[in-house]
């Protein structure tokens, strides 16, 4: 048996810790902005493996490394999770974890404390069985990718200066490998009219009625954006309205639309304010199209302001990263894997859209699980994954750079 095989037989003896290292996360509940006691206990996971150094930066992420050497390798996994909703929906306490039938239910066990938790113990695979010496791999537990994905990695690699050769991202890929994503955008369509008392509307100008023609033009445009294999097609959809008048009794003199714009290939932040600008509905009433920032403080109390628009990315079959992905799969499984692309939005919208870090992904539990009650992952998925990365570790750092 290959060194990189003993990976898996290595992950399964250690089956129990990560899973109740992943219970422990879970039971913790770490809303965006609200993750100091989860990076808290990562951080003390982390010193317990042994890591050769761990770090909380400015921004509240966490930062465990491996190894001193000049290829850097990044495995990234957010800390924070969503909220629960209806809590009637869910058959158990969603932050006291349930371990049944092999499967750990609660918040954030696919999305994505899982994945972290399994990353985590991947850094320790690799210090019992020697850190490749050219490698730097840095473990990061990021926070705020819930409200605004890939802020966290605008900060490691601007501001701490942590510049990877490669990063996977461990969202749930059903134990895939995934090399993409849609981006996604915000962005906020206005309409101004003129108030006046509403016992006489004919006196004023009802910015809501100006607006009515673009609610059906935005709701036409999404029907005809184009399908770009292999992403799809990209989307846009009113998720909010909101209008402003002096009073109830008076005519709005303000409305504005929220839009939730998926992005596929070739559409960029230009393309998709310009499709706005350039619907007829749009120019007919001077309605004003802005993209949305976003500045809301971390859990430390930083504030790193940045536009709420997160580029599309994908990572050819034929690059580095995904070839040394489908080898350390083949060499750790004895099987081929899957490939694919992300229907949600990941810290890849960074690395990959804005940095040009070759990225891929692959992590425990799925899609479908994210953001749904009676959310779960399989205990397996957690010891398999730790395998796969810690031989995508050992797989880079023996190719050709």
């Amino acid at each position: 048996m290959t060194a990189k095989n003993n990976f898996l037989v290595a992950a399964q003896a250690q089956e129990a810790a990560v899973a109740q290292f992943l219970c422990d996360l879970v039971a913790i509940p770490s809303l965006s902005g609200q993750e100091e006691a989860v990076a808290l206990r990562l951080k003390q996971e982390m010193e317990r493996l042994g890591y050769d150094e761990v770090t909380i930066d400015p921004q509240g992420n966490v930062i465990g490394r491996m190894g001193y050497g000049p290829c850097v390798v990044a495995l990234d996994g957010h800390i924070d999770t969503v909220d629960v909703g209806e809590l009637a929906h869910w058959d158990t306490n969603p932050f006291e974890p349930v371990l049944r039938d092999g499967v750990i239910y609660g918040r954030g066990t696919a999305d994505m404390k899982g994945g972290v938790a399994a990353a985590v113990y991947a850094g320790a695979l690799l210090k019992q069985q020697g850190v490749p010496d050219n490698v730097s791999l840095y473990v990061t537990g990021t926070v705020q990718e819930e409200d605004c994905d890939g802020l966290c990695w605008q900060y490691i690699y601007h501001e701490d200066g942590i510049r990877p050769d490669v990063v996977v991202i461990t969202e749930p890929t059903s134990l895939q490998i995934y090399r993409g994503q849609r981006g996604r955008m915000e962005l906020e369509v206005h309409t101004s009219g003129r108030s006046c008392h509403g016992s006489a509307p004919e006196r004023g100008d009802n910015a809501v009625y100006k607006m009515a023609d673009i609610i059906k033009a935005i709701e036409a445009l999404n029907a005809q954006l184009p399908s770009r294999p292999p992403l799809g097609k990209g989307s846009v959809t009113i998720s909010h309205i909101r209008s402003q008048s002096p009073s109830l009794c008076a005519v709005a003199d303000g409305c504005a639309i929220h839009l939730d714009r998926r992005l596929t290939l070739g559409e960029t932040e230009e393309s998709a304010v310009q499709e706005i600008l350039d619907l007829p509905a749009v120019a007919r009433v001077g309605a004003r199209v802005t993209v949305l920032d976003y500045a809301v403080p971390s859990y430390t109390g930083l504030v790193y302001p940045t536009k709420k628009y997160y580029p599309c990315w994908q990572t050819g079959e034929d690059e580095l990263p995904v070839q040394n992905a489908v080898k350390a799969y083949q060499a750790t499984f004895d099987a081929h894997p899957q490939i694919g692309h992300w229907t949600f939005s990941t810290n890849g919208v960074t690395t990959a859209g804005l940095c040009g870090i070759p990225t891929v992904g692959f992590g425990p539990g799925h899609e479908h699980h994210a953001h749904a009650a009676n959310e779960q992952v399989e205990v397996v998925h957690l010891t398999r994954a730790a395998a796969f990365y810690a031989g995508f570790v050992t797989a880079y750092a023996q190719s050709p750079h």
